[in-house]
Order: structure tokens, then sequence, then C-alpha cells
């Protein structure tokens, strides 16, 4: 798909669209979209529709005409990432390259070890600018369904959802602690696949040992110790490839 996607709250019938608000003005004043061009609606939950503009009004209003509706069947296996909490703007920089890549939910996890907190009004709104982050990465990368950006979790929570996975992996590199490959690892056809990356001073020994007891084993991508923003974006889009998401 190369046609500019744009979201809408529910995807439009075939027939006639008037696209405004937020969406029309970058539409029509930043895309500067004229008659006869082709765009994408989406709910970002994998319905779209192809349009076709119609006509562009003042600097907000886009007339599109509906042709055809579709459906997005969920993609298999389901990626989540629990990603621990960067410093400053890394966060974002972690959720933009996870829903380009294909990470199907991203998960904010506020690890022992992580410097970043989310308390009260602060953490409403860094979890605010993910959902944001997350929305506007979907449509860049031509998304039709967007990661769900869940709401933070501590530890325990975790171990609830990686009990519930079907292969669940801590990315975790520590010579004191074996661990395997997520290159040769088995991982299933369907159901839900949950990588954990820990913050920058590493998942601790106690975090280890819950989220092992709820049936996620220590894994490493390579020899190299990759940033927590950019160890979920390489896991992700290894096993997207592994799994034959990306084929």
């Amino acid at each position: 798909m190369t046609e500019p996607v744009f979201v809408v709250d529910t995807v439009p019938p075939v027939g006639g669209y008037l696209l405004d608000g937020p969406e029309g003005r970058h539409a029509v004043s930043v895309k500067r979209l004229r008659a006869g061009e082709e765009l994408v609606l989406t709910d970002g939950n994998g319905a779209w529709a192809a349009c076709v503009v119609a006509a562009a009004e003042g600097k907000d209003q886009l007339t599109v005409e509906v042709t055809a509706v579709h459906e997005d069947p969920a993609p298999a296996p389901r990626i989540t990432v629990v990603q621990a909490l960067p410093k400053g703007d890394r966060g974002e920089l972690a959720v933009e390259t996870m829903t380009e890549t294909g990470v199907d939910a991203i998960v904010p996890w506020a690890a022992s070890r992580c410097i970043t907190q989310w308390k009260g009004e602060r953490g409403l709104k860094a979890l605010a600018k993910w959902r944001a982050t997350a929305r506007e990465a979907g449509k860049q990368s031509r998304r039709t369904r967007f990661p769900e950006v869940a709401d933070a979790m501590t530890g325990k929570q975790v171990a609830a959802l990686l009990a519930t996975a079907d292969f669940a992996a801590v990315l975790h590199e520590d010579r004191d602690h074996p661990s395997g490959a997520l290159a040769t690892a088995e991982l299933p056809e369907h159901g839900e696949i949950v990588l954990v990356v820990g913050p920058e001073g590493g998942v601790s020994p106690e975090e280890l040992a819950l989220f092992e007891e709820a049936g996620a084993k220590p894994y490493r991508l390579g020899h190299s110790v990759l940033r927590t923003s950019t160890a979920g974006t390489a896991a992700g889009a290894l096993v997207l490839g592994r799994t034959g998401r990306w084929s």
C-alpha cells in the first residue's frame, strides 16, 4: 500500500464521504491532495476503505469517493513487546520504530531499575504520547492495524501476561545467567508471542525469577548489547521474519 493513510472513527461504506477535522486539514494543507488522487481511510483496527479524491474545499475538507471497503485479518502469531520505560524521548522512539516494524501490542513496564517512573498526571501524559506516536507511526508505515499501547504494568502484571503467552522471552544478556539465542528458539505459528525488554540497568534478579516462574525464558539477540529503546525493534524484526510475517 503506497497511498497516504488517514484515520477515521468508523470506515464509511462505498459512496461519497467528507473527510474533515484534523485529518482533513492534514490531507488538504499538508499532503495537498487533489482530485483524482488515491488515499486510504482506516479505523486502525483492520478495517479500511480505498478512496479517490473528488474535491478539496478550503483548508480542512476533502470530499472523497469510497470505491471499496476491506477488512484485514489479525496477523498470526500476535507479537507483544513489554517495554521498560526508557529515559527522555527514547520511549517514543521505541514505540515509533516498533510500530513501523510491525509489532502488534506494546506494554509500558515500570521495571524496578527504570530511572523514569510514570506517576500521576505525568504518567498519563507520557502514556498519551506513546499512544499518539503509535497512531502516527501506523499511518506513516501504511498500517491498517495500529499497535495497542496498554496501560503501564507492574512486574506482577507482566508476569500474569507472560503466563498466558504461547511463547514468552525475556531479552537478557548475563554471563552468570545462561540464556538461549532468540534466533534459534522454537516459535509458535499461531497464538501470542511476548517479548520483554528490560531497562538500561537490566532486568533485576527478582524480576527475572518472577518471569521465569511465569514461563518466560531468558534469550539473547547477539553478542552486542542493545539499548532498551532499540532492543524491542530488533527482537520484533527477528521474530516477524522467522514466523513468516514478513514473507
